[in-house]
């Protein structure tokens, strides 16, 4: 069986919670009226959907509850049930615990045993990981049917009682940068007439004696009245790397499946930020590609993003329509991405 006939049957993703706007934001946490502009101008992010109720401080959503949603809905578009499916691969940075893995969590809620399952620990390039490992799986005899789970829930990281006006630009940005959610996609190594081809996927590690763009600490019992910020970003080092690392990912994905500039109907960038995508998009030079995002609405949610955009994309390509999907890993630096053809 050759790498491109996987096929991908059905995209379904999960939001918690109604839309947070920056207004509201700024209000819960007592800022100026400039912080709310200083969110639209270098951020680019309207609104972003929490697991936490901001009025509260109660978790309304787990990512195992994120991730049966958006499993249900996809498995839904495929006209298929839990029972149907032969392996479930999950990419996130933010499981629910340490261990049980999130994945057996879902599969539970799912109603499904006797499966292989498993749990990828990464960040903005699990969900191509996760991809690329069901893909892996699909190509041999075992299995005919993968059920790809990705997704975050930062939102319990936060500690609502912060005051934010005490906080360097660096740390309070994660405040307004990042969302919750969760994304899923039915894979198959059946030839379904109308499905979308995965033609080549690229996963690769290139951060080699590089410091980490990003820190997502985990606090045990021994540390946890640290005063250390639970995240830290070297947003310089991000916005200087993906750009120029996203235009080396789609020169890869075009080279590997010889298809030129033009063949390319639908793009779906990074979404680090609203801005960032906006530069990211400047550099890509696809003058006739669609531009499939949606971070200006959902907040960066990490590992769901991929899926957000593949659920938009998979609505609207015909047959013989070409996409191309690219993720950038900053924690460690990693090229993520792939090529879709619906047939």
């Amino acid at each position: 069986m050759d790498a491109s006939d996987i096929r991908i049957l059905s995209a379904g993703t999960a939001l918690p919670g109604p839309a947070v706007d920056n207004a509201t934001l700024a209000r819960r946490f007592n800022m100026e009226p400039l912080w709310e502009q200083w969110i639209d101008v270098f951020i680019g992010t309207a609104t972003r959907h929490l697991a936490v109720d901001l009025a509260t401080g109660d978790i309304r959503s787990s990512l195992a509850e994120l991730g049966e949603l958006a499993a249900r809905r996809a498995l839904d578009g495929a006209g298929l049930q839990p029972s149907d499916v032969d392996v479930i691969v999950l990419g996130t940075a933010t499981p629910d615990n340490l261990m049980p893995a999130t994945v057996n969590l879902v599969a539970d809620r799912l109603g499904v045993n006797h499966l292989p399952t498993y749990q990828l620990q990464s960040g903005c390039a699990g969900a191509v990981q996760a991809l690329d490992v069901a893909r892996q799986m699909l190509l041999g005899d075992r299995h005919s049917t993968a059920l790809v789970i990705a997704g975050d829930v930062c939102a319990k990281h936060f500690d609502l009682t912060t005051d934010l006006k005490s906080l360097p630009p660096a740390e309070l940005v994660n405040v307004v940068l990042f969302g919750d959610g969760a994304g899923a996609a039915v894979l198959t190594n059946e030839d379904v007439p109308g499905s979308t081809a995965i033609r080549h996927v690229i996963n690769e590690l290139c951060g080699l004696g590089r410091s980490p763009g990003q820190i997502l600490e985990w606090y045990g019992l021994a540390d946890r009245n640290s005063a250390s910020s639970p995240v830290k970003e070297d947003y310089k080092a991000i916005e200087e790397s993906v750009p120029t690392m996203a235009a080396e990912i789609l020169e890869s994905l075009l080279k590997a499946t010889g298809w030129a500039r033009a063949d390319v109907d639908y793009i779906m960038p990074p979404q680090l930020s609203g801005k960032m995508t906006e530069r990211i998009m400047a550099g890509l030079d696809l003058p006739h590609a669609a531009e499939v995002s949606c971070v200006a609405e959902t907040g960066n949610t990490g590992n769901a993003l991929p899926f957000l955009q593949l659920e938009r994309v998979l609505s609207k390509m015909a047959d013989g329509d070409r996409a191309v999907c690219v993720a950038v890993e900053s924690s460690k630096w990693i090229k993520g991405g792939f090529a879709l053809e619906h047939l």
